[in-house]
């Protein structure tokens, strides 16, 4: 038996952003193939870009594939092509296999059927006979954990009900290729961390998978391999951490995420820009894990603002905050304050795990609640190296035995290494 499950060759995929004009170019390419007429797939007509263009890649039997790239670089369109739902224009691909697609969880079910009557429609969609779906039945529904409900209606389901049993259905039917689109953080926790055991185990069974989430400790933790996607284009195929440092290297240049700048605030003193310095005193954007890093906030205020207070805050990109630092709940001081300036707050060692991150700035009024000026992303950073451990933060810690034979103490973990 073949090992080679999934080879796409030169694959390219073009879309039209105009409606109108998108469907008079179907009705003309199912034209020219009736009368038997090649059509130039390798030319953008108007109002047309390439969402893929000349991917190429192989899976084998028990690898793990990992897609990642910005909003819009292409990885749900090379999902749908390799799932059959969309056909490439130009190149080709090559599956062996039964496939599977965990993208659209429950997308499918018809709310006026049971639990137990959806399952066995998506399962025979799936290419399984009544006899395979009995054998697994019992095994499909104590895994979603809603034996309970089973013979209800989907109606009177909750969302995260569907998503249990979308998931159970796909997951356990023994494919050969399985196609996951972010659905591992869906669910409760207890829920994702069965889901991700079972991906686990179909990999230990040979199944060949490919992954597609934002989640980069998903993709660094799940996946043998991945491939980086800039505009449709592979950037990085190989090694998961550099692929997922080129996709942050990606991020870096092309700004798209970081350009989103909101601004609001009665106006009597702004935040002009913040600047991140490194020790030796020099803008930059790029640090390890232990650098020390100067946040300098430039301000200007037309009439005299007297004690305002000054605030940074840490985001993960499109994330949740990591930090934020207060002029008043560190006792300072900040005085009366007319015309152009600067304060520093500096960080010893920064402590963030590898990832980019953003800076929003505030000033508030004495009161610690009016906004005299607030701005989101007024910058951003890039931490590189560090350890490879989930998170957004490394905390120094110890370990200790509690052996009453032998009682050692672990040394610091050092976290530069």
């Amino acid at each position: 038996m073949s090992t080679l499950l999934i080879h796409a060759e030169s694959v390219g995929k073009k879309f039209c952003r105009d409606l109108k004009r998108s469907l008079r170019y179907g009705i003309q390419d199912m034209s020219t193939g009736l009368f038997g007429r090649v059509t130039d797939t390798n030319r953008l007509r108007k109002d047309e870009f390439w969402a893929l263009q000349n991917v190429s890649f192989s899976l084998s039997r028990g690898a793990t594939l990992g897609l990642i790239g910005h909003n819009g670089a292409g990885k749900t369109t090379l999902l749908r092509i390799l799932n059959g739902l969309i056909k490439p224009d130009t190149g080709r691909i090559e599956v062996r296999g039964r496939m599977q697609a965990l993208i659209a969880l429950g997308a499918g079910f018809n709310p006026v059927l049971t639990g137990r009557e959806n399952l066995y429609v998506n399962a025979s969609i799936l290419g399984f006979s009544n006899q395979e779906i009995e054998r697994r039945f019992d095994e499909i529904v104590a895994f979603s954990g809603i034996e309970e409900f089973i013979d209800m209606p989907v109606r009177s389901y909750s969302s995260g009900m569907i998503v249990r049993l979308g998931f159970s259905v796909a997951a356990n039917l023994e494919p050969d290729i399985l196609l996951v689109d972010e659905v591992l953080s869906v669910g409760d926790l207890a829920f994702r961390a069965k889901s991700q055991l079972r991906i686990q185990e179909l990999k230990n069974a040979g199944v060949a998978i490919v992954v597609v989430s934002h989640n980069l400790h998903t993709i660094s933790h799940v996946c043998t391999r991945a491939i980086t996607l800039e505009k449709g284009i592979i950037i990085y195929d190989g090694n998961t951490d550099d692929a997922i440092d080129a996709y942050r290297t990606s991020i870096m240049k092309t700004n798209r995420d970081l350009e989103k700048e909101i601004r609001a605030g009665t106006g009597e003193i702004q935040i002009k820009k913040i600047d991140l310095l490194s020790v030796s005193g020099f803008p930059q954007s790029e640090f390890a894990t232990t650098d020390g890093i100067t946040a300098r906030l430039y301000y200007e205020s037309k009439k005299p603002v007297d004690n305002p207070v000054f605030n940074v805050t840490i985001h993960i990109l499109n994330g949740p905050q990591v930090t934020g630092i207060r002029t008043d709940v560190d006792g300072v001081n900040t005085g009366s304050l007319m015309g152009s300036g600067y304060l520093d707050v500096f960080f010893p060692q920064i402590n963030l795990l590898p990832g980019i991150y953003t800076i929003d700035g505030a000033i508030f009024h004495s009161d610690g609640f009016t906004y005299y000026d607030r701005v989101t992303k007024v910058n951003h950073f890039k931490i590189n190296g560090g350890l490879d451990i989930n998170g957004s933060v490394f905390i120094p810690h110890q370990w200790v035995t509690n052996n009453p034979v032998h009682q050692e103490q672990i040394p610091s973990v050092d976290s530069s290494k």
